[in-house]
């Protein structure tokens, strides 16, 4: 154990008794584990040994759990070696650190992890489970101290004297009652694996039984060699899912950004199981114009590999968007991204942008499960988008639906984790996915309330990524129409030359009404050039938007099929210069295909 602490807290915390081996009869406390026999423990054959010895492999480290691997020792020797059993861990143990030998010159942090105990000894005062016990420094450096833990060897204490108590226990008082109770005998072997100390498990004895021995001394030893092996390889299983944990979390957004009637809340909530942590994702980006790109993704398989796959599709899924291009157009791309990588990865994705001029979802799907609507009116349907090949099967082009949402509305993006189960089908889970979406309240399903209402929550064997996207109720002013924002507003232009004239009064009244006139200068020369372009290049100007965020943005569209781009201008040019001003005077500006044309855009910053 760990000096003064280890043993003095086994044989309290012995007496803790854990589980459904904590509670056994004196006659049980006779038997030797899985042997089978009631050989009394002073004349057991070596043959019996032997069998419980090798039994303990398929007892302790069932799980790649630290705690739980420890409490499987704890309780593999209870009754059947000990009538009492404590495991402890070194702090940086459990830490994720490698193990080490004990050098300083007082008790190392450790904690207590394990405890189980015959019911005979409930009495006792144990350190509980979980904290740590360190004693005072004036206490005398025992053989147990020096031992076990400085020189990684097994302490013996046959026939416990009553001066050996208080070496043991934590406290002056649970030594007492360890004397009340009648232990009288102790052994604390140390837990080494690698060559590298983890801990220590402490054993006690009782009234009925006989004390330890040196062949029992032998035994614990065999038996905490090979459970230190278990501990150290769920040590480095944990330290390996908290760095992909980490990286996931890292590769993730930080914050969703403020869109534009639109409220978005996303969770991701790692597997605690084997192997669960992988390539889930999502990301939600404000586009030009006030729209909302909403991304889910699944990158099949777990691990580092998936969690590197995912950060490398979300950035290239980015760019694209940043590109504002349809969502149809982001997938078929994507999946060229995605056949390029060298691991021939996989992956599921649903797309959707959202306008908020006129409520409504463009959505594309590469094999991920389609998305919940609920209407606000206690309807919950799922939304039928045309699902394409997953990304990385080179099976193009995908197809895209138009969706149109009344306000209150939300849309539940999701990734399998969330309905998969061992034991029913996809389609059951999802029925009772919906029902259990329908039967929260809009607070509760914003709030990610389905992460405890899904079906699959019980058993989730997989990593969730859950996107909820509520469509607000318009605020209108007297300006704007009653079913606008009043932070968006759009017009249509006439197709003849008037359109800018026109274009430019629409903008200087309304920067009038948002108290903004500061920037009707920039903006009137900054629309006039929008229009003159739509004129001159795209087939007339369609409509025109102006939208009051972060920033201010104009926008005009057309029928054009030709992106513009900034070009250099002689000295005696009379045109091509309207982007370049464009450029100088507004923070950003750019283009993007549209299923009838084009639109153009430019940003400029809001006066302080």
């Amino acid at each position: 154990m760990n000096g003064g602490k280890g043993r003095r807290r086994l044989a309290a915390r012995a007496s803790a008794g854990r589980g459904a081996g904590s509670h056994r009869t004196a006659a049980a406390r006779r038997r030797l584990g899985r042997t089978g026999g009631e050989v009394p423990l002073d004349r057991l054959t070596t043959r019996g040994r032997l069998a419980w010895l090798n039994s303990a492999g398929s007892r302790i480290g069932t799980s790649l759990d630290l705690e739980r691997t420890a409490q499987e020792l704890a309780e593999f020797t209870v009754p059947g070696f000990a009538d009492g059993a404590a495991v402890d861990i070194l702090e940086s143990v459990l830490r994720g650190e490698e193990g080490s030998r004990w050098t300083g010159t007082g008790v190392p942090l450790m904690r207590a992890i394990a405890v189980c105990a015959v019911e005979a000894l409930s009495s006792l005062e144990p350190t509980p489970v979980g904290e740590t016990f360190v004693r005072a420094e004036e206490s005398h450096e025992t053989l147990l101290h020096r031992y076990c833990l400085r020189q990684g060897r097994p302490v013996l204490v046959s026939r416990m004297r009553n001066d050996d108590f208080i070496k043991v226990a934590p406290t002056e008082s649970a030594a007492a009652k360890m004397r009340a109770a009648g232990v009288h005998s102790y052994l604390a072997v140390p837990l080494i694996a690698r060559g590298l100390l983890l801990g220590s498990v402490d054993f006690v004895r009782g009234p009925g039984t006989p004390p330890f021995s040196t062949t029992d001394l032998a035994l614990a030893e065999q038996l905490a060699s090979q459970a230190a092996v278990y501990i150290d390889n769920a040590r480095l299983y944990g330290r390996e899912r908290e760095h992909v944990v980490s990286l996931q979390r890292t590769l993730l957004p930080r914050a969703t950004p403020v869109t534009p009637g639109l409220r978005v809340q996303a969770e991701y909530a790692p597997s605690t199981g084997h192997h669960g942590v992988g390539g889930d994702w999502y990301d939600v980006m404000a586009l030009p114009g006030g729209r909302t790109a909403l991304m889910v993704g699944d990158v099949m398989g777990h691990g580092l590999p998936a969690a590197a796959t995912m950060g490398r599709l979300r950035a290239v899924a980015r760019t694209l968007m940043t590109l504002d291009m349809s969502p149809e157009r982001v997938l078929a791309r994507l999946d060229l991204a995605t056949r390029d990588l060298e691991d021939e990865q996989v992956a599921t994705f649903l797309c959707a942008v959202f306008d908020p001029a006129d409520s409504t979802y463009t959505l594309a799907s590469a094999g991920h499960l389609p998305p919940l609507l609920l209407d606000g009116q206690g309807s919950a349907e799922f939304v039928d988008v045309p699902v394409g090949a997953p990304l990385g099967a080179g099976v193009i082009p995908y197809d895209r639906i138009r969706l149109e949402v009344p306000a209150g509305a939300h849309l539940v993006m999701y990734t399998d984790g969330l309905v998969k189960s061992r034991h029913e089908d996809v389609d059951h889970q999802l029925h009772g996915l919906r029902s259990a979406a329908r039967d929260l309240s809009p607070e509760a399903l914003e709030s990610g309330g389905l992460f405890e209402r899904a079906p699959a929550d019980a058993a989730r064997f997989d990593e969730v990524v859950l996107l909820v996207a509520t469509t607000a109720t318009p605020a209108t002013t007297a300006s704007a129409p009653s079913d606008t924002p009043a932070d968006l507003r759009e017009w249509p232009l006439p197709q003849e030359g008037r359109a800018a004239s026109v274009a430019r009064g629409l903008v200087t009244d309304q920067l009038a009404v948002w108290d903004l006139t500061e920037l009707a200068d920039v903006f009137e020369l900054v629309v006039s050039e929008l229009v003159g372009n739509a004129l001159r290049y795209g087939n007339g100007p369609g409509r025109l938007r102006l939208l009051r965020g972060d920033r201010l943005i104009v926008e005009v569209s057309d029928t054009g099929p030709d992106l513009p781009q900034i070009q250099h201008a002689d000295l005696g040019d009379e045109g091509g210069r309207g982007l370049q001003l464009i450029n100088m005077l507004c923070r950003r500006w750019g283009s993007s295909r549209t299923a009838t044309g084009k639109v153009v855009w430019a940003e400029h910053d809001l006066p302080h």
